[in-house]
């Protein structure tokens, strides 16, 4: 099992900038990649960033350039760096992280909201 906690989020104006924290804990071993998702109100979760063991990243078109996914080995501990943000980011925040135990864990979500 993996264990992964939020912390960061909250309520910022527009053009304003937060930082999210994932720690996992547990079975860290097996984890391969991570990833940021986020539910928008009356919207089905989406993908926002993610990135591999091995550093590599993708983000949604949403973010780019806005948002910057990064990880620290050491701590266990995933981040998400959101500038410029927009009323429209508004949303729980979500992380996953993708395990060779065939089955993902996420964390316990993270309301971010934007106003404009």
């Amino acid at each position: 099992q993996v264990q992964l906690v939020q912390s960061g989020g909250g309520l910022v104006q527009s053009g304003g900038s937060l930082r999210l924290s994932c720690t996992a804990s547990g079975s860290v071993s097996t984890i391969y990649a991570m990833a940021w998702y986020r539910q928008r109100p009356g919207k089905q979760r989406e993908l926002v960033a993610d990135i591999t063991s091995g550093g590599r990243t993708i983000y949604a078109d949403s973010v780019k350039g806005r948002f910057t996914i990064s990880r620290d080995a050491a701590k266990m501990t995933m981040y998400l760096q959101m500038n410029s943000l927009k009323p429209e980011d508004t949303a729980v925040y979500y992380c996953n992280s993708r395990t060779t135990l065939g089955y993902g864990f996420w964390g316990q979500g993270t309301q971010v909201t934007v106003s404009s």
